[in-house]
């Protein structure tokens, strides 16, 4: 396993990061998850990220539960708030309540004294950023968290809150998980420049588009029995199941480009948002031990400019009539 900075802070995590969205404490089975997070752990995946939101706490639960048989010192978590986590008005968003709050729970729920990374969820407008920000301060100060990132704030959003970070002498911000991948790269335009120049680390979760990068789902077949696309416990990222034809048909033209490089697809799609020194992370999802391991392999593996370039050409190829094609 390879390891990098979080942006421009000392603290080091793996190029792979095993995260709990919609598998742990829900969909997955409690000792499958255990297996696939032990596993993960065996393989050098130093970095496990999780949210207080997930499964209505219990992915926290589940992650915790297996991670404390571990050194403290030897792994990174990360946790998040902001979705409700009850029906009273004070029970989500950023406010300095709530925070500080479910601080206290995330950290009673994963039975450990600190959380290494916590997250804003997404941006609350509601609540003034300097209330927010020095909630953040306030917790790394305690000693309750080491550090703190956000997830999904836009290019103005974070450019605001280093600005205030600096006036006010806050700790700063030293993370943010976007969605990006092969097939979604709007960070690029704005999102990306700005962590670049601040020296936020980017840690971007869907790096394989929900599965779709793993070139299991095929055009004109039915989904795969077992696949997150044919479960209604999870495909509600995927259209429901209905699968646009004329991306399977693009994500199908990059095999022979992971061939040649002796890449699973999965691990290509891993590797190119790896190519970005901006990415401290990717974000996997497994709900299969050997799903861990094929992911983690994509490690360390650099694309040559050949590869990358015939990569942008299958990317800008353009597909005509978008089919869907699902269960």
């Amino acid at each position: 396993m390879e390891y990098r900075q979080l942006g421009k802070q000392g603290l080091r995590v793996s190029e792979v990061c095993l995260g709990s969205w919609l598998t742990y404490g829900g969909a997955t089975e409690a000792d499958t998850a255990r297996t696939c997070i032990e596993r993960a752990y065996d393989l050098g995946i130093n970095f496990f990220d999780t949210a207080n939101v997930y499964a209505g706490g219990e992915a926290e639960k589940v992650v915790g539960q297996v991670l404390r048989q571990y050194p403290r010192e030897s792994y990174v978590l990360a946790t998040k708030v902001y979705f409700p986590m009850g029906q009273g008005p004070n029970d989500r968003g950023l406010s300095r309540k709530h925070i500080l709050e479910q601080c206290d729970a995330s950290l009673k729920r994963l039975g450990l004294d600190y959380i290494d990374l916590y997250q804003a969820h997404r941006y609350d407008p509601t609540v003034p950023l300097a209330e927010t920000l020095m909630a953040f301060d306030h917790l790394v100060n305690q000693g309750k968290i080491l550090y703190y990132g956000v997830s999904e704030w836009s290019a103005g959003q974070l450019a605001h809150a280093t600005d205030l970070t600096r006036l006010a002498n806050l700790a700063p911000i030293a993370s943010n998980q976007p969605r990006y991948n092969l097939l979604d790269r709007t960070i690029e335009q704005e999102v990306l420049p700005l962590c670049q120049r601040e020296g936020i680390g980017i840690i971007n979760y869907s790096p394989l588009a929900q599965g779709l990068l793993s070139g299991k789902y095929k055009p004109g077949q039915e989904l795969p029995a077992g696949s997150r696309a044919s479960d209604p416990k999870q495909n509600m990222f995927l259209n429901r199941g209905q699968l646009d034809q004329r991306q399977l048909l693009k994500i199908q033209r990059l095999q022979p480009i992971a061939e040649q490089e002796g890449l699973s697809l999965s691990q290509l799609a891993l590797a190119w948002c790896l190519r970005n020194p901006e990415v401290s992370s990717v974000i996997i999802g497994a709900s299969k031990p050997a799903q861990v391991e094929e992911n983690a392999r994509a490690a360390g593996h650099s694309l040559s400019s050949i590869t990358l370039q015939r990569i942008e050409e299958v990317l800008e190829m353009e597909i005509s009539d978008p089919v869907t094609v699902g269960a």
